[in-house]
């Protein structure tokens, strides 16, 4: 095939509405959460061309419909191995099936860390959300609550900050590991109140989120804090271990692409979303660096003089 997409969220989908529409026959693969982190969120409103706000697994249909309209191939599957030692590239899908391609587009996307609670995934979608700048909105005058301690949930801590009420911030040690900047923001905004040696019991509610129970790590006693939000900014992590060795990468799996395209070190592949962007973490930013990709890969195959 001339070009394979790893992935299926905001980054995979556009990249294979552009492929398509520049007869490069594209075929995707959808890997373990086709539609992506997009599919467990539920109101999405700051997606241009939405008035009213959609849904997160119907915008992903949408994607989709578009994608397929103008003849991309779906497919139900994930990439479980790769080899970029020669062209065309091989790719091992299921762990049992080969195929092979002259360029690659990765769009393996993110997953936000959890902390394993069954009440946290039970109302996630309902009050309890991994980024506040897309549900933070929905809270808005209301109080609640965020674990984490790094610079993520310090700059997440303080945007909740002006549209909440109040905004407790649940970190397990007696210090943060965010930079001393974002620590001083904190500690200088006067509705966040830090919970020092805190680790997060149970997320309280039946059907959405009505409070938490916490525990200090040092005394033992527990309170529940009156919350209608629950925040998870612990890190996220990439879908990227299966091109450990073949692609460059930081120090925590993001893939490195050359500033201002998507090219990777390897020639022909090029990655977009979320597993390349640790900074931004958007579906319009992820749609755009899905264009990008395309576009990448229609250059790169026209210089190689496939057509």
């Amino acid at each position: 095939m001339k070009c394979l997409i790893i992935g299926s969220g905001p980054a995979g989908y556009t990249a294979a509405i552009y492929a398509a529409r520049a007869d490069m026959k594209p075929v995707m693969y959808q890997g373990l959460q086709p539609g992506g982190q997009l599919t467990i969120t539920t109101e999405v409103e700051n997606y241009p061309g939405y008035p009213k706000g959609t849904q997160g697994p119907e915008m992903m249909e949408d994607f989709k419909a578009q994608a397929e309209r103008f003849g991309t191939d779906v497919r139900f599957g994930y990439a479980s191995e790769v080899d970029f030692s020669k062209k065309p590239y091989r790719v091992v899908i299921d762990e049992n099936k080969t195929v092979t391609a002259d360029t690659v587009i990765i769009a393996t996307g993110a997953s936000a860390k959890w902390l394993g609670l069954e009440s946290e995934q039970r109302l996630n979608g309902y009050g309890v959300s991994a980024c506040a700048v897309c549900d933070g909105f929905f809270f808005r005058g209301q109080d609640v609550a965020i674990v984490g301690a790094g610079d993520t949930a310090a700059e997440e801590a303080t945007y909740l900050a002006k549209l909440c009420k109040k905004v407790y911030m649940i970190v397990r040690r007696d210090e943060m590991r965010a930079s001393k900047a974002m620590q001083h923001r904190v500690e200088n905004t006067p509705n966040i109140e830090i919970l020092w040696n805190t680790d997060t019991q149970e997320i309280l509610g039946s059907k959405t989120v009505e409070g938490v129970r916490v525990k200090n790590n040092q005394t033992g006693e527990e309170k529940e804090l009156k919350v209608t939000g629950f925040f998870v900014a612990i890190g996220h992590k990439p879908n990227s271990d299966i091109f450990k060795g073949w692609l460059d990468m930081d120090d925590t799996g993001y893939i490195k692409v050359k500033p201002g395209t998507s090219k990777t070190n390897v020639e022909g592949v090029f990655a977009a979303g979320d597993v390349a962007d640790k900074i931004y973490r958007q579906a319009v930013t992820a749609a755009g660096t899905g264009c990008m990709a395309a576009l990448d890969a229609e250059r790169y195959l026209a210089s190689q003089g496939i057509h």
